[in-house]
């Protein structure tokens, strides 16, 4: 920002008397011969008076007659002023300033403030010794630093001595002091000088040298060129800036001596170049280059105008463009308004919930009705652009859009039913049956109530699927949502309307997203709910899954009842211990247990081939995959209790096949191509001439041949479509050695085989103990112990003579080692292990047991009774050992499961130890 001090007072600040000067032609004819043209190009006039301007930086000093000019465009902090005053030529030592903005050009005004306290008291006293004189020199950007920075004009008043006269470029300007008010002064640029050397350090005095301009031709074509195009430059600057218009006329009335040398520092000055550019302008002493670089930075600065320009017009054009439609927008809505054609914002959302409730008013609860009449009321007084007219809006969008009192019509033919779930799944006779029993039940009463099934299995065994069967079965619209990892009750409850971006929770989502009361909600994952600080979602689902309440169901975001009675709930969970006590009790659990091998084969061979087939674009025809290759990649690539990774796999063979399929075509086009390049040739023989011919004509028909080829994929090709086994035989021994015994385990992945093995690492009187490895949990750990302790006493009922538990460390380890382990159900199998090593005796070829054992030798229920016998068929057992309490779990078995099994109940350990250890025939 530049300063304008044109008032008396002003000039008596800056010590400096106003005189009046008067113009005669005399005078006139004096200056440059490109004077007269300047002043007639920009339109000025001769004044007859006229009083001394210069042009100052803004300064915390503003006076009320200082007239502020703004200066956007120059960065320049120079004032103009008349060169008339007296110019010493024997000021050859003077105290150095520095000017960490800009250089000083002869002839301008700049006022800089001094920091130093030594360099300021030195420049008050030349004042007062009649020599106002100092050197002002451009200081040097520092390597590394950014030339903006704030902390330079600091960082310069820190330097004495040679590190300061470093730092200052040699060319300055000889500046007289004509005003010091504090820590500002004021300089006045006469001459130029260089730096010869340094006088004293603190405040830097230096010896100058005064420098001239070289001898030019006033007359020269080329300088009169040069400064004629200085001239329209500024013409053209002109009419961009009417600030450089005052430069310009300030200069014209008050520079006598109107020079090339002056009409270059001017051009120099007033632009916004850089402190550099400008420096290199002060340090040129040609008059010529002088004039070519002043020109140049003028015609940077011109080119910068005319871009802030067209972007200003741009921008205005842009701005009312938009004005002018926003207007016509306004006349053209309140015409409308006036014609009756269109009504007002607030009319036409009241009118388009009125819509929607209108045609179930009369299925909407009066509490509900209640509520919408209110808020449409309120809407109607508050203003459009208020906040809280946006919150009333967005609850009666809610509001309204939720179906009150629509039902679909559901379908309760179970013969029907039926199908469709045999359609869609394989087995799961379970599930099916209690759907059934659901459907039943409703056409009975003619009428259908909401249910809470949780169906509990491993991943992948189709327990979310079969919720959309079970929604397409009984003609209900289906909506899915997870709650897996969920931790915030918002979620479930929603938001209070008071806060920014409230939402209702997922079952108001849900209701409108579906537009029936009463669809089939699968909650996936409920085993998997978080818990953070916003809350425990696991007790915002009490409300949402009790049957008691939820006929009343409260969102904190509409605050009104919702009656979720109908809805039915299928939720899905891989295990039931993690679901809290109160949410399990409100739900009916449905085990669904993994598939067998057999199971695998059908689902493959009836769903997933058929599936990935039609996916993967290959015809029937085109493929054999025969049985062997399908029941090999179910029992050694995927062993998991689920069909998904079966899916995978088969997927996997399939794109194989389509790419080799396709590479097959591929080969098939280039042989013609080659054929007609080979006919195309010159024949050299009969007999080859023949001989492509024949080729030719039978081409066709080996194309189709091979495009009716099977890919054929068997056991034996099947790793070079899916790669090497994964699993091999489960089964580490075909005759289990000494105090190794095969037992049973489950997981959530499917069952599986478990070998516990015991050595005897040390003898000798009383080192009798136990030593567990294997990655055992505490529960393991401690059946671990009751097995030890149980053996023990078997062993001296058995066989009282042996002391081998009271002289021998044992060491049980239970494989793999990787696999962290736990549960009781391995207690039987622990004291059979210990016992064949006591006794020094096998246990019986091809046996595999599982159960828990008390201290006194009770044998107690385990769980996972299907999935272990899958397993031991898997790995060729004949011989199982369940608990007694388990033999109704053994029994619903298919028939198919048990095939082939040797099943024995037991309720007391040596009942197993009879079995075991039996003597071969």
């Amino acid at each position: 920002m530049l300063k304008v001090l044109r008032s008396s007072s002003c000039l008596q600040q800056a010590r400096f008397t106003t005189t009046t000067t008067s113009y005669s032609p005399n005078r006139i004819k004096l200056t440059s011969p490109f004077h007269g043209v300047l002043r007639s190009v920009l339109g000025f006039r001769n004044p007859k008076s006229v009083h001394r301007v210069f042009f100052c930086s803004d300064s915390s000093d503003k006076s009320a007659s200082d007239t502020v000019v703004e200066d956007a465009e120059s960065n320049a902090a120079a004032a103009i002023v008349p060169t008339a005053i007296k110019k010493p030529d024997d000021f050859l030592t003077v105290l150095a300033l520095p000017l960490p903005h800009r250089p000083l050009f002869p002839g301008f005004y700049m006022p800089i403030y001094v920091k130093d306290p030594k360099l300021l008291a030195a420049l008050v006293e030349s004042r007062k010794r009649q020599a106002p004189y100092a050197g002002a020199f451009l200081v040097k950007d520092e390597p590394g630093s950014e030339p903006t920075s704030s902390d330079a004009e600091k960082n310069i008043y820190e330097l004495k001595g040679k590190d300061l006269l470093n730092r200052l470029h040699e060319v300055g300007t000889l500046a007289q002091i004509t005003s010091i008010q504090g820590d500002q002064v004021v300089l006045i640029g006469h001459r130029r000088l260089r730096i010869t050397e340094m006088v004293s350090e603190d405040p830097l005095t230096v010896k100058v040298d005064h420098l001239k301009d070289s001898p030019y031709n006033k007359d020269d074509d080329v300088i009169k060129a040069t400064s004629f195009e200085v001239i329209t430059t500024l013409r053209d600057v002109l009419k961009t800036s009417s600030l450089w218009r005052d430069h310009v006329q300030t200069y014209n009335q008050h520079i006598g001596d109107f020079n090339y040398p002056r009409l270059a520092d001017f051009g120099a000055a007033i632009s916004g170049s850089n402190k550099l550019q400008c420096q290199q302008v002060l340090e040129e002493l040609d008059v010529y280059k002088r004039l070519r670089l002043s020109l140049e930075l003028l015609k940077k600065e011109m080119e910068i105008h005319k871009i802030q320009e067209s972007i200003a017009k741009a921008i205005e054009e842009k701005i009312s463009t938009e004005q002018r439609r926003y207007l016509l927008n306004e006349q053209f809505k309140a015409i409308k308004k006036e014609l009756g054609l269109e009504t007002d914002d607030k009319t036409a959302l009241t009118d388009k919930f009125r819509d929607r409730i209108d045609p179930n008013k009369e299925k909407i609860p009066p509490h509900v009705l209640q509520v919408i009449e209110e808020e449409l009321k309120k809407l109607q007084l508050l203003e459009a652009s208020s906040s809280e007219f946006n919150v009333t809006r967005n609850y009666l969008d809610w509001l309204t859009a939720l179906p009150w009192g629509n039902y679909s019509d559901e379908n309760f033919d179970v013969l029907r039913a039926q199908q469709i779930l045999d359609e869609d799944h394989y087995g799961l006779t379970d599930v099916k049956e209690r759907i059934l029993e659901f459907i039943a039940v409703g056409k009975l009463r003619g009428t259908s109530q909401g249910k809470i099934i949780c169906l509990s299995g491993p991943p992948g065994v189709g327990k979310t699927s079969i919720g959309r069967s079970i929604a397409r079965a009984l003609n209900r619209n289906f909506y899915r949502f997870s709650v897996g990892g969920l931790s915030d009750v918002a979620e479930i409850k929603g938001h209070r309307r008071t806060y920014i971006g409230a939402m209702p929770g997922k079952m108001v989502q849900c209701l409108k997203s579906v537009g029936t009361a009463n669809p089939l909600v699968l909650i996936d994952e409920i085993d998997k709910l978080g818990r953070g600080h916003a809350g425990d979602p696991a007790s915002a689902m009490l409300e949402l899954l009790d049957p008691e309440q939820n006929a009343n169901f409260l969102d904190h975001y509409l605050d009104v009842p919702i009656d979720l009675s109908k809805v039915l709930f299928v939720c899905t969970a891989n295990v039931v211990e993690t679901i809290p006590g109160p949410l399990l009790d409100r739900m009916e659990i449905i085990p669904i247990a993994g598939y067998i091998t057999d199971e695998k084969v059908h689902i493959a061979r009836d769903y997933l081939e058929k599936n990935t087939r039609d996916a993967c674009g290959v015809k029937p025809e085109q493929v054999d995959l025969t049985d062997a290759a399908l029941l090999s990649l179910i029992e050694n690539y995927c062993r998991e209790a689920g069909v998904r990774n079966l899916q995978k796999q088969i997927e996997k063979i399939y794109r194989k096949i389509a790419l080799h399929l396709v590479r097959q075509g591929a080969q098939n086009e280039p042989s013609e191509s080659t054929q007609d390049a080979t006919d195309s040739k010159e024949i050299e023989e009969a007999e080859v001439v023949e001989t492509n011919v024949s080729a030719a004509t039978h081409t066709p028909d080996l194309k189709d041949n091979e495009a009716t080829e099977k890919v054929l994929v068997d056991e034996k090709n099947l790793a070079d479509y899916v790669g090497k086994p994964v699993f091999h035989a489960e089964r580490m021994y075909d005759q289990t050695p000494l105090g190794v015994v095969m037992g049973l385990a489950w997981t959530a992945m499917g069952g599986s085989t478990l070998y516990i093995e015991t050595t005897q690492v040390e003898q000798g009187e009383g080192k009798g103990s136990l030593h567990l490895t294997g990655q055992l949990g505490d529960v393991m750990k401690e059946s671990a112990q009751i097995a030890h302790t149980v053996a023990r006493a078997i062993l001296g009922v058995k066989d009282p003579d042996n002391p081998f538990f009271a002289n021998s460390k044992v060491h049980l380890h239970v494989p793999a080692g990787a696999t962290p382990k736990d549960g009781p159900s391995a207690g039987c199998t622990m004291i059979t292990s210990l016992l064949s090593l006591a006794m020094n005796k096998q246990v019986k070829k091809d046996l595999a047991m599982t159960g828990e054992v008390t201290l006194t030798g009770r044998v107690l229920p385990i769980g996972g009774v299907k999935e272990k016998t899958i397993a031991a068929r898997r790995s060729g057992v004949k011989t199982i050992i369940f608990p007694l309490a388990n033999k109704r779990d053994f029994d619903e078995l298919a028939p198919n499961v048990k095939e082939g099994l040797d099943v024995h109940f037991v309720d007391d350990y040596n009942q197993i130890f009879d079995l075991a250890f039996e003597t071969e025939k």
